[in-house]
């Protein structure tokens, strides 16, 4: 009685859901000491304890002897939970086993649709989980493990159910498009790279400039006589500026008045000799 599925139990892809575990693992589970000891009488709940004890996911190992992982995938088959219980299964963060063994079981009995919008969060957990196989024991990370339920046909030694591709479902309209943090984070360093872009800078540039060109006109169109005065010729010159200007001719310029009475003074210094002193000098 102990290897019958739970009464009620609704057929998964047509036949009874423990038919989807190969027969020759099947019946290995059967006759392993952690089924008879341990999977007997499980619940929902209890089987919680049993899983968190869990130290790797995989199929058989060693001499086909299944792991203790498989034998607590069975006996979800026997008594198929609820579908709450199952996303409360995926919720327990600190429990990663008994995370990939929800998600091992949804893969195998949900619909294709549903199995992408419930997986396909789990691509964001990182964690590293061990995998016993007939090699032995290696490492992998939890998203690399959701990854094969969604892309892979055998994980864990298990011939998964096909489901319909995902951009055959998305041009159905049965699923949304997916979300991607890769994706996500690319767009925005490309809209970071815009704005730093060099039109970017060029618009600003285009928009700064009719203030910088206001200064200096600002600056320019000052008097026309400081701007003129500042370059003064210094030539001598008859005339000077209407305006002082800050550089002065260093060449004195001199008036034709003075010119003319620098002459006369220059005439008046000059001795003169009279008529009558010409006369009265003697012969």
């Amino acid at each position: 009685m102990a290897n019958t599925t739970v009464r009620g139990a609704q057929a998964i892809h047509g036949q009874n859901p423990q038919f989807l575990v190969e027969t020759v693992i099947r019946n290995r589970i059967y006759e392993a000491p952690f089924w008879k000891e341990h999977c007997f009488a499980l619940t929902a709940e209890s089987l919680i304890d049993k899983a968190i004890e869990v130290k790797a996911i995989g199929g058989v190992y060693g001499n086909n002897k299944p792991t203790e992982f498989m034998c607590l995938l069975l006996k979800l088959l026997q008594i198929q939970p609820e579908k709450e219980i199952l996303l409360e299964y995926l919720q327990a963060d600190e429990f990663k086993y008994l995370r990939a063994l929800a998600a091992m079981y949804i893969r195998m009995t949900f619909g294709a649709a549903e199995v992408y919008e419930i997986l396909e969060p789990l691509l964001k957990d990182y964690r590293k989980i061990r995998l016993r196989n007939m090699g032995g024991y290696s490492l992998t990370f939890m998203d690399d493990f959701v990854d094969s339920l969604l892309h892979e046909e055998r994980v864990c030694d298990i011939i998964l159910p096909r489901i319909t591709k995902r951009d055959v479902l998305e041009d159905n309209g049965e699923i949304g498009p997916r979300k991607s943090r890769l994706l996500d984070a690319m767009e925005g360093k490309v809209e970071k790279d815009r704005s730093r872009s060099p039109s970017g800078s060029r618009s600003q540039s285009r928009s700064r400039s009719p203030s910088r060109g206001r200064g200096v006109s600002r600056s320019k169109s000052g008097p026309p006589s400081d701007a003129g005065s500042r370059y003064v010729s210094r030539s001598p010159s008859g005339s000077r500026g209407g305006s002082k200007s800050p550089y002065r001719s260093r060449s004195r310029s001199v008036s034709p008045d003075r010119i003319n009475g620098g002459s006369e003074r220059f005439r008046s210094r000059s001795r003169s000799i009279s008529p009558d002193r010409m006369e009265t000098t003697p012969g």
